[in-house]
């Protein structure tokens, strides 16, 4: 009988019981869960997320990266075909600017919105190649 308690008291959701409650009854079909119902569907959700989270990484990891990333998420969920059926609709879209490499940053124009007072340069005047000034050769 002691053995018993000691289990069930191991197994306790990690997610708040009275959130998950919430979120099983926006089904419509749902009036009432039983909490023995609501424990499992805790747990499970629990085992769900903890089996995503391990295949994410592994594939974050083969791709030498150490932050999970969405696309990362996506290559574990199209790799397992069960997880794949029902989640892979859910997931946002790819973004095509991760897939090219990113572009030349270019400078931005000298913001000359404000005239300067007079004997004064802007800093872009010290960092900019007239058209005259010769190459510099290191010897």
């Amino acid at each position: 009988m002691a053995e018993e308690e000691n289990t069930e008291g191991a197994i306790r959701p990690q997610f708040p019981t009275g959130r998950v409650k919430r979120i099983v009854k926006l089904d419509k079909d749902i009036n009432k869960i039983n909490s023995d119902a609501l424990l499992l569907v805790s747990r499970s959700t629990e085992l769900f997320l903890k089996f995503l989270a391990e295949k994410s990484a592994e594939v974050a990891i083969e791709k030498k990266r150490k932050i999970v990333k969405l696309d990362h998420i996506r290559v574990a969920v199209k790799r397992h075909q069960p997880t794949g059926d029902f989640l892979l609709d859910s997931l946002p879209v790819p973004t095509q600017l991760s897939d090219k490499p990113p572009a030349e940053k270019t400078r931005p124009a000298p913001v000359t919105d404000k005239p300067l007072p007079p004997g004064t340069r802007r800093i872009d005047y010290f960092f900019a190649k007239s058209a005259n000034e010769a190459p510099i050769i290191a010897q």
